[in-house]
Order: C-alpha cells, then sequence, then structure tokens
C-alpha cells in the first residue's frame, strides 16, 4: 500500500491533472525525489536550484505540520497521506471586541427590526450588535473577495467600513464580483461598492482609499481599523498586509482563491501565527498563475469571502473559536473542507522573538518584482507577428495554454503545446525553425521562451500581449475572455 500524495490546483497540471497520486517511499524526501523524478515538471515548482525543498511549499503529513521536524527525513508509512500547500499573488480585547469598544453605541429602533435575527441570537445579542455598529474593518480589495465580505459584513451592521483599490469595474469581473453589476461597468470600484453598500444598509458608514497599498501608506491606513480582510490578488500586498498587522498588533483575516480551491484563515501574531509563519517567503514571479491566466469558479470567491466576513463577526462580537492557528482548505470540486493545525514559527522574521523585519520593507523587491530577466529583443508585437508570418509561413507559433483555452480561442496555424508538456516534448520542434511563443496575455510564453532557449533553441520570441493583443491588433472576429 503506497503514500497518497495530494496535489493542488496549481501543480495538477504538471501530473497529468490529478489530484492525487500514490508514491511508494519511506521518507518525505524519497517521496519527493521520487515524485518530481516522475513528473519532471513538477520538480521547480517543489525544488530550489540547490535543491532544497522551496520555502513556499509546505508539506503536511496527515493533516501534521512537519516543518518544524527534520522535515524532509520525516518517516512516512503506507496509508499515509502526504498534502503539498503552496502559496496562491485575535488576544481577548479582539474576541470580546476591539479595544476602543468601551462605550457602545445605542441601536436605533430601525435598526433593531434590522438586525433583529442576530438580536435573538444569545451569542450576538443586543450588546453584540452593538460591538458591530462600533466596529471598523477594513478590506484590502473590492474584488472576488472583497465583494461578498463587504455585503455581508454590511448586512450583518459593522459600523465603518473601509475599503482599499484603485481599480475599476470590467466586465470579466461581474462572473464573480458581486458587488458590481452591468450598470457599474467602466467606473472605479470604489464608487461601484459604495453605492451598493449604501443601498444594502444606509447605517454603515464608508471610507475609501482609492489608492495602490504601499509601504508608505499602509500603516497610516490600516491603524485606524480593528480588524483588516485580505482579499488581495498579489503577494507583494499580501506580505505588506501580514507585516504592518503584525507590527499594530490587528487581526489579518487571510482568504485565498484558485481555480476550484480557497484557502482561509486569521492571521494573529497576539495568538497565533502570521502569514510569514506559513510562508516565509513568496513564490518567483510568473511561477504562481493569477486568477486571469489560471481561472477561478464564480462562486468560490463568494465561498471563501462570505468565511472572511463570518470570522471578522465573531472576532468582533467574540462568539466560537477564530481559526487562529488552522488552515481552512476547500475543494470545490469535492465539495470538502480540511483543516490543517499551523504552527507559530520561532524563528519568524517579523512576529518571532527576534525579529528583523520591524519596519515596512520593499515587498515589491522582496517579491522579485523589478528583477526579472530582462526580454529586451525576445518580444514581437501582433502586429509585427502578422507581418512576419505573412513574409515567412514556415515560421512556428507555438501556443502554450491549456487545451480548454485553446477551444475558447485561438490563431488559426499556431500549435498547441501547453506549458507544462513543452519539457516533455522538446523532441517534436525543429531547433533550426524560427518561434513564436505565445499564451493568453504574455507570461507563460515568456516562460515557454526560457524553456527553448536553455534546450539550445537560438531563434525564440514571445508574442506581447498574447492572443488577446492578436485579437486586439489583428483579428477582431476572436473572442477575447
Amino acid at each position: 500500500m503506497a503514500v497518497t500524495v495530494l496535489i493542488p490546483t496549481p501543480l495538477r497540471p504538471y501530473v497529468g491533472g490529478r489530484d492525487a497520486v500514490q508514491v511508494e517511499a519511506a521518507s518525505i524526501a524519497e517521496l519527493l525525489d521520487r515524485l518530481s523524478g516522475e513528473h519532471t515538471a513538477l520538480r521547480k515548482h517543489l525544488f530550489a536550484d540547490d535543491g532544497r525543498l522551496r520555502s513556499f511549499v509546505n508539506v503536511y503529513v496527515n493533516d501534521r505540520d512537519i516543518r518544524q521536524l527534520a522535515a524532509q527525513q520525516t518517516p512516512v508509512r503506507p496509508g499515509d497521506t502526504v498534502s503539498i500547500i503552496p502559496s496562491i499573488a485575535g488576544g481577548t480585547a479582539v474576541q470580546g471586541g476591539a479595544p476602543h469598544l468601551v462605550s457602545l453605541p445605542k441601536l436605533s429602533h430601525e435598526e433593531i427590526l434590522r438586525y433583529s435575527r442576530h438580536l435573538i441570537l444569545p451569542d450576538v445579542g443586543v450588546e453584540g450588535q452593538r460591538k458591530l455598529k462600533a466596529a471598523r474593518v477594513l478590506l484590502v480589495g473590492a474584488g472576488g473577495l472583497g465583494s461578498p465580505a463587504a455585503l455581508y459584513l454590511a448586512a450583518a451592521g459593522v459600523g465603518t467600513l473601509g475599503l482599499v483599490d484603485f481599480d475599476v469595474v470590467d466586465k470579466t469581473n461581474l462572473q464573480r464580483q458581486i458587488i458590481h453589476g452591468t450598470s457599474t461597468v467602466g467606473k472605479p470600484k470604489l464608487e461601484s461598492a459604495t453605492e451598493r453598500i449604501r443601498d444594502l444598509n444606509p447605517n454603515v458608514r464608508v471610507e475609501t482609499f482609492e489608492t495602490r497599498l504601499t509601504s508608505e501608506n499602509a500603516l497610516d491606513i490600516i491603524r485606524d481599523f480593528d480588524i483588516v480582510a485580505d482579499g488581495t490578488d498579489n503577494f507583494p500586498t499580501r506580505y505588506l498586509v501580514n507585516d504592518a498587522c503584525v507590527l499594530l498588533d490587528k487581526p489579518n483575516v487571510y482568504g485565498s482563491i484558485f481555480r476550484f480551491e480557497g484557502q482561509a484563515s486569521v492571521f494573529y501574531a497576539k495568538q497565533g501565527p502570521c502569514y510569514r509563519c506559513l510562508y516565509a517567503e513568496p513564490p518567483p514571479p510568473g511561477l504562481v498563475p493569477s486568477c486571469a491566466e489560471g481561472g477561478v469558479l464564480g462562486v468560490l470567491p463568494g465561498i471563501i469571502g462570505s468565511i472572511q466576513a463570518m470570522e471578522t463577526i465573531k472576532l468582533i462580537v467574540g462568539a466560537g473559536e477564530p481559526l487562529i492557528g488552522r488552515l481552512l482548505l476547500f475543494d470545490a470540486l469535492k465539495l470538502q473542507f480540511r483543516e490543517l493545525k499551523l504552527a507559530k514559527d520561532p524563528d519568524c522574521p517579523v512576529c518571532g522573538p527576534r525579529p528583523s523585519v520591524t519596519a515596512l520593507i520593499d515587498y515589491e523587491a522582496f517579491c522579485g518584482i523589478g528583477a526579472e530577466p530582462s526580454y529586451d529583443g525576445a518580444e514581437i508585437t501582433a502586429s509585427e507577428l502578422k507581418a512576419e508570418w505573412d513574409r515567412n509561413p514556415d515560421l512556428l507559433v507555438i501556443d502554450v495554454r491549456e487545451p480548454h483555452e485553446y477551444e475558447i480561442a485561438h490563431i488559426d496555424g499556431s500549435v498547441l503545446i501547453p506549458l507544462g508538456e513543452l519539457p516533455d516534448r522538446l523532441g517534436e520542434l525543429d531547433g533550426h525553425r524560427e518561434v513564436v511563443t505565445h499564451c493568453h496575455h504574455g507570461a507563460r510564453s515568456l516562460k515557454a521562451l526560457e524553456i527553448l532557449k536553455a534546450a539550445g533553441f537560438a531563434k525564440v520570441r514571445s508574442l506581447r500581449g498574447g492572443i488577446d493583443a492578436w485579437a486586439v491588433n489583428v483579428d477582431p472576429t476572436l473572442p477575447r475572455y
């Protein structure tokens, strides 16, 4: 009987799309070596160049975090379950209400009627509802996760909601960002969200910050709120929010989503681990695809964002057990929740006993943004490709997207080789032909370019902006997605 290895969604393309594989091994080291040996494209996602397990990949044996043990020497036995969890972009005072809730505001007759289903709950009651009215919650992001969180927190009667966002509503948002609507396409998300919240509950005060959260403004913005709900979609902001919350002693209600899977937790350094305890370092830029590249089931952020709202409410009223020290995993395809225990990292650079991060840093640099290889001369525009292809029909255009994306739209004459399959299919390609790689927006095709260059292909370029740029500049009959 072998060991069962559960494969998360981002890594499934590298194991043939499977969600679990069976591996014969006696230790984690042997298991990971055999797993990456059988599925070679998986190796770079699990191991750094020096052979060490990547710091943004956590391994659990039977739902037990083994990082504080001699991780890779941990024995495994037949029948064990090993989970690979990569990163995907409450003190008593908080559980009983934030410290400033000394003199709680009274409820009007209208509010008593509006919140009557709360008031008859013994764990909420009048006092809990007054705590909600006095509470100040900051939502970072008014998108997929921020939409349901904002709606349910407003409906619950949280007195002040802060919203941080600088984007405008796009049609592609409407599949999952339910706080926005067709009539608000093109409007700033903050304007759209504020209108909806005020219509839902005019008792709620909305404070907006139409700006990118940065190291320069994060402490000033977060300082005046009791709880932060993190709905960001990129790693620099996620680490920024975490560090700011640790420095300001604020609970960070975390959520993340990708394709059909979601994660949720509450990071509060006073009582448990922070986000850096879970993922000490971010993955390299481009290694983990965004929702724009990998997709996301529309209802998934509704589920995870609602969990964030629920955890926030529990922290405010002091009810139940918050997700401090626990990571909740949700698999929509199996409709399955799993819970993993999180340990506080004694060497955490932010919340450990000897912190090395005592002020906010440059999170773009920390996450490797701006440190990517230079692609000068390695990219070609859609118009240039069209003209060159007309002159040279032998030009090889490789589509490195997934087959289901190819079905949505594809460039006639292109050859489909998904990025995850490319290293194993190099033998199919003529190294003397000129090659142009393309994907949806251009990120994956640059990865393909690197693979081909490393394999000795000399004449390789990447289509800047991907098939989306082709649809805009060359073939407007192609659907955009």
